[in-house]
């Protein structure tokens, strides 16, 4: 059964579109299996392979280990025993039954596997070829990415970029990244980051079939619509179910501003919201020359 994968930069829409995809009860929602940080991942009973990297690159070249262990996530067998070796923590206990229950479930169900992972943005044509995955890529509007971002202090090592020669060799792109490298202007290094992204998942779209690029703010603004195609496009059923959740979910009362969260097990940030509303508030997390700096960064 063919898996989906969710994938764009982190703050980019992922988990808004991943738990809205599983709305019409057909998939099992996975989070960020390459995250390489713990809870979410470093789960080897949802992936039994070594993250090393943010962003880690896989290709055909060198992927036995990462083959093996993504079969068996998108096939959701879970590893219990590898789980146990590693975590034993209360709440990693709590998660392996979350998971160990939904991978089961979902496997002796005949559901499909979806996986909502931004780390896995530059590996997303192997995902397409050799898991057959059908890839949804959200990209999001640079100054509600760059102020998401800000926000919350976040910014990206460049040099786990770079240390990555397959990564580099097989986007060039990448290498852009390099005068950046050690830079303190946060601001800078994450519009460049989206910057590179862009242009790695506009070049993914064109050169692979079973990867759609979709655009953040166009789905929030009719999420209803926007849904339906992708549900039509990832083969999922649009029933009465699906669009009674996902217009729910989408038109909640509150909004982004309210800062944020993690929820639950999965760990995932997305809470239900008014996606109109927050679009529209996601600009204004900048100064007036902060905006004017983004757009000159990101266009120029």
């Amino acid at each position: 059964m063919t898996p989906v994968l969710v994938t764009g930069l982190p703050r980019s829409g992922t988990s808004w579109t991943g738990r809205m995809l599983t709305a019409g009860g057909e998939l099992v929602y996975v989070n960020e299996p390459l995250n390489p940080l713990p809870r979410p991942g470093r789960s080897p009973g949802v992936l039994d392979a070594d993250v090393t990297h943010r962003f880690q690159y896989i290709c055909a070249d060198d992927d036995g280990t990462w083959l093996r262990a993504f079969r068996d996530t998108v096939a959701l067998r879970y590893r219990f025993t590898a789980e146990l070796r590693r975590n034993r923590a209360p709440y990693d206990l709590a998660r392996m039954v979350r998971y160990g229950t939904a991978f089961t479930y979902g496997r002796l169900t005949g559901r499909r596997a979806l996986l909502d992972d931004p780390f896995a943005l530059l590996s997303a044509g192997w995902f397409a070829e050799r898991l057959d995955c059908r890839v949804i890529i959200l990209v999001r509007d640079p100054v509600a990415f760059a102020g998401s971002w800000q926000r919350l202090g976040w910014t990206v090592d460049v040099g786990e970029l770079l240390d990555q020669p397959l990564l580099v060799r097989d986007h060039p792109r990448v290498a852009e990244l390099r005068p950046l490298q050690g830079s303190r202007d946060p601001l800078a290094v994450n519009v460049a980051l989206w910057r590179t992204a862009a242009a790695v998942a506009a070049d993914l779209a064109d050169r692979h079939p079973r990867i759609l690029l979709v655009r953040y703010e166009e789905l929030a603004a009719d999420p209803v619509a926007g849904f339906r195609r992708l549900y039509d496009w990832a083969d999922l059923t649009w029933s009465a179910r699906a669009e009674r959740r996902v217009r729910r979910a989408c038109t909640a009362s509150g909004s982004s501003g309210a800062g944020f969260s993690w929820h639950g097990l999965s760990r995932t940030a997305y809470r239900p919201m008014d996606s109109r509303r927050a679009v529209a508030e996601a600009r204004g997390r900048l100064s007036a020359e902060e905006t004017r700096r983004v757009m000159e960064l990101a266009y120029s």
